[in-house]
C-alpha cells in the first residue's frame, strides 16, 4: 500500500471514530462561558493552527470579542480562559482549594514526570502537599538560603570572569546564554551539593532545554486518539528521558554515597550532608509511593532546573534590554548601588534587600516582560461556579495574567517601562502573589499553586543584576538597536537574543 493511501485510510478511520466518540459517547459540559464557534470534531484547534501565531498572542483579540471569560474547544480538551483580575482573584484566592488541581498530562509529559510525581504537575492532594512542603522547607527557608550563599558567591565570581572574556573575544556578550550557565551552575550545586565541570553543567542545561521543548503542547495533547500516528515523537521522548537519566543519575548516586558513606573520590561534593536539596529526598516518604526511586528523584531534581533556569535568565535578559535602551534608569540603579555598598563593596542577599530601586527595576521588568502570559493550567477539584458559569472538573482552567499588566485602568501608561511606579506610583504595595489586596500582576501565579521557588528566583535575579551593573556599564552594540520582538520558547523571550557591550566602571 502506498504511503498516501495508508495516510488517507488512517485519517478516515480516525475521523469516523472521533465523530462517533463525539456524537454518541461524550456529554458536553453545560453552562460554560461563550466562545468562538469551532469546526466539527476538532473545535477551534485547526483555527488556532491556521493563525500561524502562538496561542498566547491570540488571546487579546478573543477577549475583545467574547469578554473576560470564554471557552475554547481544542480537540478533545475544553479550555476555559479567564482574563479578568477580579475573576482570577475569586478563583485562585477566594476559592483557592476548588481550583488547586491540575488537568491530565499528555503521554509525553508523563514520561518525564513519572506519573505526575512533581511539585508543579501533581494533582491537589497528599502527594502534592508532601512534595511542596519539602521543597519549600529545603530551599526557601531563611536558614537554607543563608547556608547556600557561598554557592552564589562562587558562581558569581566565575560569571564576572566569563563576561569579561566573552566581551574581549567577541566584542559583546550574549546576555541570555551567559546568564543561563551561571543560574544552572547555582541550581545544580544547590540541588546536588556538587561543583561540576563546565561540560557537565552544559549537558544538564542542554537536556533541560530539550525537555522543555519536548513537553510543549503538541497535536496529540488535544487529540489523544492520534497518538499512534505520532509514535516517532514518543520514541524521541523516551530517548531524551534516557539521556536525562544518564546525565543526572550518576550525580544522585555520587551524592547518596557521600551522604551515607562519606565517599567523595573526585572531591566534587562540596556541601555538607543535609545541605543539598536531594539529601532531603533520599529519606522522604511520599503518600502512595513510599520512598522515591531514582527515576522519581531525577524528575524532582530536574523540575528545579526547568522552573528556575529559563524564568530567571529570561527576566535578566529583558531587564538588560531596558537598561541598555534607558541609560538614565541604568545610571539611577548604579547610583543606588554606590550608595548602599560602594564601587567595590560586596553585594549580598542582605544588601539587595536594601536596594529599593533595584527591586523596582525587577518588578517593572516582571510587569512589562512577564516570563509567561498564562499560569500553569489548573483544574477544578469539584464543579464550581465562577462568574455565573459552572466550571466542571474535566476542563482546563487557564488564567491569562498578561492582560492585567496591560490594563490602563490598573496602570498609568502601561506600555512605558518606569520602575519609579513601584516607589511612589501605581505599583506601591503591589503583591506579586496576589494574597494582599487587589490583583495587578501575577508573574508567579497565585493561591495554593503559587510558584514555590518565587523567593529564590527573585533573589538570583536581584543579585546578578546588581553585580553586573556595579561592575559594568551596559550599552548597545555599535550601529545596532536591540530588537524587543517577543517569541515563545517555554517562556516569553526575545526573538533576537540581546547582545550588549560592557564597559568597566
Amino acid at each position: 500500500m502506498e504511503f498516501i493511501d495508508f495516510f488517507i485510510l488512517a485519517f478516515s478511520a480516525v475521523f469516523l471514530f472521533l465523530w462517533w466518540r463525539t456524537c454518541f459517547t461524550k456529554t458536553k459540559p453545560k453552562n460554560l462561558p461563550p466562545g468562538p464557534p469551532g469546526w466539527p470534531l476538532v473545535g477551534n484547534l485547526f483555527q488556532v493552527f491556521l493563525q500561524r501565531r502562538h496561542f498566547i498572542f491570540l488571546i487579546p483579540d478573543l477577549r475583545k470579542k467574547y469578554g473576560p471569560m470564554f471557552t475554547m474547544q481544542m480537540g478533545q480538551r475544553t479550555l476555559v480562559i479567564i482574563t479578568s483580575p477580579q475573576l482570577i482573584h475569586e478563583a485562585l484566592i477566594q476559592k483557592g482549594s476548588a481550583f488547586a488541581s491540575r488537568p491530565p498530562d499528555s503521554p509525553i509529559r508523563l514520561v518525564f514526570s513519572v506519573g505526575k510525581c512533581a511539585v508543579n504537575s501533581a494533582e491537589y492532594g497528599p502527594l502534592w502537599r508532601t512534595l511542596r512542603r519539602n521543597f519549600v522547607t529545603e530551599l526557601m527557608s531563611p536558614l537554607r538560603i543563608k547556608q547556600c550563599s557561598w554557592i552564589r558567591e562562587w558562581a558569581m565570581e566565575n560569571h564576572m570572569k566569563r563576561l569579561q572574556i566573552e566581551n574581549f573575544e567577541q566584542g559583546c556578550v550574549d546576555v541570555m546564554e551567559i546568564c543561563r550557565f551561571t543560574v544552572c551552575s547555582i541550581l545544580v550545586c544547590i540541588c546536588f551539593g556538587a561543583k561540576l565541570p563546565e561540560t557537565w553543567i552544559k549537558d544538564i542545561d542542554g537536556v533541560t532545554k530539550e525537555v522543555m521543548l519536548m513537553t510543549s503542547p503538541q497535536l496529540p495533547d488535544f487529540l489523544p486518539i492520534l497518538t499512534p500516528l505520532f509514535c516517532k515523537q514518543m520514541k524521541k521522548a523516551k530517548e531524551l528521558r534516557k539521556r536525562q537519566l544518564e546525565c543526572l543519575v550518576p550525580l544522585i548516586k555520587n551524592r547518596r554515597a557521600y551522604v551515607e558513606k562519606g565517599e567523595n573520590p573526585d572531591s566534587s561534593m562540596v556541601s555538607p550532608v543535609g545541605a543539598a536539596y536531594v539529601d532531603s529526598l533520599f529519606g522522604l516518604e511520599v503518600p502512595g509511593r513510599g520512598h522515591l526511586n531514582e527515576e522519581e528523584l531525577v524528575t524532582l531534581c530536574s523540575e528545579l532546573f526547568v522552573a528556575g533556569i529559563d524564568t530567571s535568565t529570561s527576566v535578566l535578559q529583558w531587564a538588560f534590554l531596558e537598561l541598555v535602551l534607558n541609560q538614565e534608569i541604568q545610571e539611577k540603579l548604579y547610583e543606588e548601588i554606590l550608595e548602599i555598598v560602594g564601587k567595590n563593596g560586596l553585594i549580598t542577599e542582605d544588601t539587595v534587600e536594601k536596594m529599593s530601586y533595584l527591586n523596582a527595576v525587577v518588578k517593572e521588568t516582571l510587569r512589562v516582560h512577564s516570563p509567561a502570559h498564562f499560569t500553569l493550567a489548573h483544574a477544578a477539584t469539584e464543579e464550581t461556579e465562577l462568574g455565573g458559569y459552572k466550571i466542571p472538573t474535566n476542563v482546563n482552567v487557564e488564567f491569562y495574567i498578561e492582560w492585567m499588566t496591560e490594563d490602563p485602568s490598573l496602570w498609568k501608561d502601561p506600555d512605558v517601562f518606569r520602575p519609579e511606579r513601584f516607589l511612589d506610583g501605581d505599583g506601591v504595595n503591589v503583591d506579586l502573589t496576589g494574597t494582599k489586596g487587589a490583583l495587578k500582576m501575577l508573574p508567579f501565579g497565585a493561591g495554593r499553586r503559587t510558584c514555590p521557588g518565587l523567593a529564590l528566583g527573585v533573589l538570583h535575579v536581584n543579585l546578578m543584576l546588581a553585580r553586573m551593573v556595579q561592575a559594568f556599564k551596559w550599552v548597545p552594540k555599535p550601529n545596532e538597536i536591540p530588537d524587543p520582538t517577543e517569541t515563545f520558547a517555554f517562556t516569553v523571550v526575545m526573538k533576537n537574543p540581546l547582545k550588549a557591550v560592557i564597559l568597566p566602571r
